[in-house]
């Protein structure tokens, strides 16, 4: 089965309407028609943050009829306070409500005698993870397990075979276990196999590779498929597995899924375990998300569906490239790159926007985005700098750019810079910036160590006050985030972390143009940290450039909910860029 979530056009708006369906895993003429599940008119502020189907068995090869339930989570503040709801599949009706915090995830029980629901919660900085039945009052529930150690996360799902309530670093299929497993001498991890009545008894099935990290696992009945990532792109390879029920020992030779641009995001997509069918999400700078079923028996990929690019769009006159910038210690930084080959000059006279993150071992790898359209077609390149402290490169890639060898996020990102100048991408003064959240933190530390190589900024719900948010452990993310940047109770913390914070560095020296953001009900950044940063920029740069604060005041971290909204935050920050460039249109030309 597949579930897709589409929007329908409705008597007032096509944003507001979601409408989740089913229909057999089939295309084509013959295919049978979508069986809709579920319907909602979703006021514009509302995040829907998950939906699930639960079925009568345990994989998701039971006929539409069978469908009994559909739980989905929203949120209508931007405060990550979500209520779950669970609505019978049929005829629309409630069947349960649950009041949870964030971050949690939503998983369910295989009996359909139980007809439960397991929900990971964090409270008062701990996980934990319950029990609920349907129906039953939430005072009810059961507490199956309690992580009692604020510095560690957990993170559930349904195993591939439904079977078991898992990790997710732990797949099951038959009588094994498989587990991915990181420890400090296998950083990029390696894949065990052990028997469900013996967890100890492990056999190495792919063992640890310096240059290869094994991202994620996914399991079919006779398949097994590794995602990995090697010089900085995903890599999709799929096994053979002997029967269910034989010894498993090793693993035949693998054979790798391939792709149709230099640089690309390939990610896993809902699979139905007894198939040999693997179905992947694919897109590229240059090419719109698509939808792949890859035979595992016959190594053929067939694509299946392709978001519709209005406006003529053609992807032949967009080129993606891969460079490489040299870091200050001789790292060698990945870059993506896409322009519109019928426009730029590569003489340095072209606009280009440079974007960030470098954080949380995070992959910001190269997709498409149709909103982007609008600055390649006015003769912009787009470029992303895959920064240390990301996951691009392995895990030692993170680990280079976290706690006190975080600078090197901040280098890294200025040598990108300077390569696209040295390179004729663009020049200082058509260069500009962007990076949300952690990569706002880029932006703001880049803008205090060199304010000169930029002509604008944008800094997203920028994390810019980072001593006096780790100092606080009564923030609720505060204390796992001690993992990342370090505890600044501790000396030796306290003087790297306060030599980087944007907040604690602002001097008085010329800025570019700046546009920072923020969202008043944002529980992982608080408002105030923007709000602080921009305030102290007022009070001492010495130049005249724009410096705009946007809050939201009905938005979180994630800004506004809805296509349309989205759609008109992207618009304010290209009219940002462009009026910082002049390039905005004089009024009344055919442009404007």
């Amino acid at each position: 089965m597949i579930y897709p979530l589409r929007f329908v056009e409705g008597s007032i708006t096509i944003t507001k309407e979601s409408t989740f369906c089913a229909r057999y895993n089939a295309t084509g003429l013959d295919a049978p028609p979508e069986h809709v599940i579920w319907m909602r008119m979703l006021r514009p502020e509302i995040i829907l943050f998950t939906a699930l189907v639960l079925s009568r068995f345990g994989d998701f090869s039971a006929l539409v009829l069978d469908l009994l339930l559909v739980a989905y989570a929203e949120d209508t503040k931007g405060d990550e306070i979500y209520t779950v709801y669970v609505i019978d599949a049929e005829t629309g009706a409630p069947v349960d409500k649950y009041f949870i915090r964030l971050p949690y995830e939503l998983s369910f029980c295989i009996d359909p005698d139980i007809l439960s629901l397991v929900l990971t919660v964090l409270k008062q900085h701990m996980f934990l993870v319950w029990l609920h039945k349907l129906g039953a009052d939430q005072s009810s529930d059961t507490c199956l397990y309690h992580e009692k150690d604020d510095m560690f996360s957990l993170d559930l799902e349904a195993s591939e075979s439904k079977k078991f309530c898992v990790d997710t670093s732990v797949s099951h299929r038959g009588n094994h276990f498989f587990v991915r497993r990181r420890t400090d001498e296998f950083f990029n991890s390696e894949l065990l196999a052990c028997p469900v009545d013996n967890t100890t008894e492990t056999t190495v099935l792919i063992p640890h590779r310096e240059s290869v990290k094994i991202q994620d696992v996914q399991l079919f009945m006779d398949h097994l498929v590794v995602y990995e990532r090697e010089n900085g792109l995903p890599k999709i390879t799929t096994y053979r597995l002997p029967a269910v029920g034989e010894p498993l020992k090793s693993l035949q030779s693998g054979q790798s899924v391939d792709f149709i641009d230099p640089v690309y995001s390939a990610d896993p997509s809902e699979a139905q375990f007894s198939s040999s069918i693997l179905r992947f999400h694919y897109s590229s700078m240059r090419t719109p998300p698509s939808v792949y079923d890859y035979d595992m028996n016959t190594g053929i990929s067939v694509l299946k569906k392709s978001e519709t690019v209005l406006g003529g769009f053609d992807t032949s006159n967009y080129v993606t490239e891969r460079k490489w910038a040299t870091a200050s210690d001789g790292t060698q930084i990945p870059i993506s790159i896409v322009y519109q080959k019928n426009l730029v000059k590569l003489d340095g006279s072209d606009p280009l926007l440079l974007y960030g993150y470098g954080s949380y071992e995070i992959c910001i790898d190269p997709s498409f985005k149709a909103s982007r359209l609008s600055l390649l077609d006015r003769g912009f390149i787009y470029a992303v700098a895959h920064i240390r402290g990301g996951g691009e490169m392995g895990r030692q890639w993170y680990e280079n750019g976290k706690l006190l060898q975080k600078k090197n996020t901040f280098t890294d990102f200025i040598a990108s810079a300077e390569y696209l100048i040295e390179n004729k991408y663009c020049s200082k003064e058509k260069l500009c910036i962007d990076g949300r959240s952690a990569g706002g933190l880029l932006i703001g530390a880049v803008l205090n160590m060199r304010p000169d190589l930029f002509k604008a900024a944008i800094a997203g719900v920028p994390f810019v006050d980072v001593v006096t948010t780790m100092l606080d452990p009564t923030i609720p993310l505060t204390t796992s985030e001690w993992e990342e940047w370090g505890d600044p109770r501790k000396e030796e913390f306290y003087i790297y972390m306060k030599s980087y914070s944007p907040v604690d560095n602002v001097k008085a020296q010329y800025y570019p143009n700046i546009l920072v953001t923020a969202g008043l009900n944002d529980p992982r950044v608080m408002y105030s940290e923007p709000a602080k940063f921009v305030a102290k920029l007022r009070d001492l740069k010495i130049d005249d450039n724009i410096l705009l604060f946007k809050c939201e005041l009905g938005a979180g971290h994630f800004s506004k909910s809805g296509r349309f909204e989205k759609l008109q935050e992207d618009a304010f920050i290209y009219t940002f860029i462009l009026k910082a460039l002049n390039m905005i249109p004089a009024s009344g030309s055919r442009q404007s």
